[in-house]
């Protein structure tokens, strides 16, 4: 059977898989910058015969065509390679060798996963019809999202894929096990940054002032109210304020005040008219107590909609593959992932894979120093993503 064939080569390709995982581990590079990875991810790709291009600079999109006679359908596979700016606590020996970068979020896995995933569809060309195309992008935890420029630069075209398929660790998950959710999955994402301005002055006269430090803690307050009175309440919305700048002191009230936020909802109309909401309550409070407000949304990825008919066939493809007990069901998840503008634009499925393991210590959240994976799941991963491809190639 053609899942017992791909069980034992993601086995067989095991240790291959955990060594490619190490490297990139190793030497991580941020988003768009990624110039290493990407002739790594090329080097691979040219060894095992697949041919490539080069998107959005650092980006790959590959194919790989099988040989046996049946319909010519396509599937897309993605993968993010990009690391983050966050100095490594794991005293383990692939600990990155780049100081103050590191892949605290799994995009290691998921490269070395679709680099496993094509090792093993290499192998079994002879034995599957359509195409699969592998998509390496860069980019993904910076603005405005390697899969944007991916997309702009044709990689859903030439061939037009019937379905996209990305996978992304999960620390809450164990290994072995992998998650789904079907319909609106992750949050829109937009980056707030707001400058409120007045007048400073001394602490003790306050009366000779336009106080900014007031005034922003009046528009924090009351911006509240666009999640709690404006915002319908079956629809998850989030607004936080995460940093707060008034460079005063215990005795100076200073002229300006910084802050940057982050706004997330799962409906674009809301979030359009969330958007002009905010602005102009934060504008109007401000000129009401005689300041000024300078109110910017910086525009980042869509909120990401799993596909329900191909979500679904994928759920049951996983659940053959790996058992019904190994396959989980997801809840709405608030943080955001640039996957979401593959989502929008072509049938898609984001799931999760598990990488959890509680008696080895492994339990860390991603973006921590401390963030590591069971490598089983690198033997999972692989497997997985190709049965998904060749299954919903129709073989």
């Amino acid at each position: 059977m053609l899942k017992d064939k791909i069980r034992q080569l993601a086995a067989d390709l095991h240790a291959e898989t955990v060594e490619t995982r190490r490297y990139l581990h190793m030497h991580p590079e941020l988003s768009f910058e990624e110039y290493n990875t990407s002739a790594f991810v090329a080097g691979k790709l040219t060894e095992l015969g697949i041919p490539f291009e080069k998107k959005a600079n650092t980006g790959l999109v590959a194919l790989l065509k099988g040989e046996k006679p049946g319909p010519d359908k396509v599937i897309a596979l993605r993968a993010d390679m990009d690391a983050l700016p966050i100095l490594e606590a794991n005293p383990v020996e692939y600990r990155s060798t780049n100081e103050g970068v590191m892949h605290a979020c799994g995009h290691d896995v998921h490269t070395a996963s679709l680099l496993g995933t094509a090792r093993i569809l290499s192998k079994l060309k002879p034995e599957f019809s359509g195409t699969v195309k592998f998509i390496f992008q860069p980019g993904e935890e910076k603005l405005p999202g390697g899969a944007s420029l991916m997309i702009r630069e044709g990689v859903l075209e030439n061939p037009v894929p019937q379905g996209v398929f990305g996978q992304h660790v999960m620390p809450l998950i164990d290994a072995g096990q992998v998650g789904f959710r079907s319909g609106k999955y992750m949050a829109s994402t937009d980056e707030l940054h707001v400058t409120v301005s007045g007048k400073g002055g001394h602490g003790a006269m306050p009366h000779n002032t336009v106080d900014p430090v007031l005034i922003a803690a009046h528009i924090v307050v009351a911006l509240q109210q666009i999640v709690s009175r404006h915002a319908n309440p079956l629809m998850p919305s989030v607004l936080s304020f995460g940093k707060v700048l008034a460079a005063g002191a215990t005795n100076v009230i200073p002229g300006e005040v910084k802050m940057e936020g982050t706004f997330r909802t799962l409906d674009e109309n809301w979030r359009a008219d969330a958007h002009r909401k905010m602005k102009k309550m934060a504008e109007s409070i401000a000129e009401g107590m005689g300041g000024s407000c300078a109110f910017e949304i910086r525009k980042g990825y869509p909120f990401l909609v799993n596909d329900e008919k191909l979500t679904a066939s994928a759920r049951k493809h996983a659940e053959e593959y790996l058992g019904k007990e190994n396959v989980l069901d997801l809840d709405i998840w608030m943080a955001a992932e640039d996957f979401a503008f593959y989502s929008q634009a072509a049938p898609a499925c984001f799931y999760r894979l598990g990488i959890r393991n509680e008696s080895k210590g492994i339990t860390s959240g991603v973006h921590t120093p401390t963030f590591d994976i069971d490598e089983r799941a690198l033997e999972t991963g692989p497997g997985l993503m190709a049965f998904l491809a060749l299954r919903e190639l129709g073989n």
